[in-house]
């Protein structure tokens, strides 16, 4: 992610938040509790700079703060893929207003920079996970969208399913790993993009702004056919069966089984504001530095010099300016599907 905008930028993600932090609420309130002086630890999964995390943890710390005492230690481990920019996580950390660092004397943060595709934490240990809008990040690209940006509006069924085998593999993983980690009666809260009915997955006036504005770069020659064609967001929505896959026949994977599942279509905020104002370059600039802190490094990264290309500050400038003028010109609400989902880990001498 691009720190520099991400912050701002993820407060559109913020609309989806508040259904999933009831979630996690009811989570912290029936989790059984780790016997003292062993600290409550929670786990927040894809924490990127920490602002999605600010309010899910405050929630939770206190619910926690109900069923213990004040000076009982409770521990958030915030994870990201290395490349993550951790700095500007510990700056969220000691600098917001809402950190929770801020609110409450007995509990400590820490971070693992190692991608939750594998086991990242030890087993048997984590009351409380949560983790938003991540788990649609793919651990690699299984291969070039030639013909778009985003796998769900391409026409090529071969890179189409290639993208699904991916998304389910990692999904799989995902589950498996935090099956391990989860504590005997732990809760994972996971709210993740989801597909629409018609196997989109959503932003298509966005990610059609984003194509346009590559084809006029090529047209331009800021950066080359063959360029375009390698970039692509490695990223895969699912579906309802797609989330219940791990999990068939028996309804237990690793432990875990699923005791909340819903898909629903998340506010654009951005819109919101829009049809209040309609100021339509101030639309498509909140929805151009949104798409530059998601998805432009991945796209950068597909130049011929990668990120360090000497061309890569430009290209990001000019993308973003093309996808405003583009959005601006017809202003329309982007359709927001997500998913948001409780894991449960039996408790010890379940069935």
């Amino acid at each position: 992610m691009d720190s520099a905008t991400y912050s701002a930028s993820s407060r559109l993600q913020a609309a989806g938040l508040q259904p999933a932090i009831a979630l996690f609420e009811d989570a912290a309130r029936s989790v059984p509790l780790p016997r003292a002086p062993q600290p409550i630890a929670i786990a927040d999964y894809g924490a990127a700079n920490g602002y999605n995390s600010l309010l899910p943890v405050n929630t939770a710390i206190r619910v926690l703060r109900g069923r213990t005492r004040s000076d009982r230690a409770i521990l958030v481990v915030h994870t990201d893929v290395a490349e993550n920019d951790f700095s500007a996580l510990f700056a969220t950390l000691a600098d917001d207003p809402d950190s929770y660092l801020k609110k409450e004397q007995a509990v400590f943060a820490s971070s693992v920079g190692r991608s939750f595709y594998q086991q990242i934490l030890p087993a048997n240990s984590i009351a409380l996970g949560w983790s938003s809008w991540a788990v649609h990040w793919l651990s690699r690209i299984p291969m070039p969208v030639p013909d778009h940006v985003q796998v769900s509006y391409s026409a090529d069924d071969e890179v189409r399913r290639a993208y699904a085998r991916q998304a389910a593999e990692d999904w799989h993983e995902f589950v498996a790993f935090r099956g391990r980690e989860l504590a005997p009666g732990g809760r994972l809260v996971v709210l993740a993009m989801a597909m629409e009915p018609d196997g989109g997955s959503g932003y298509r006036a966005a990610f059609g702004a984003v194509v346009a504005g590559l084809r006029r770069l090529v047209d331009d020659g800021v950066i080359t056919a063959e360029e375009a064609r390698r970039m692509s967001v490695p990223s895969m929505a699912r579906d309802e069966k797609d989330f219940r896959a791990p999990f068939a026949p028996s309804g237990r994977f690793e432990g875990l089984s699923i005791e909340h599942l819903e898909l629903f279509n998340a506010e654009d905020r951005f819109w919101a504001q829009y049809r209040l104002d309609n100021d339509a370059s101030a639309f498509a600039a909140k929805w151009a530095g949104f798409l530059r802190a998601a998805i432009f490094p991945s796209l950068a990264a597909a130049l011929d010099g990668g990120v360090g290309d000497a061309r890569a500050a430009g290209f990001v400038e000019r993308l973003e300016a093309l996808v405003a003028t583009e959005l601006a010109g017809a202003p329309e609400p982007m359709i927001i599907p997500l998913a948001k989902l409780v894991l449960a880990k039996r408790t010890t001498g379940s069935a």
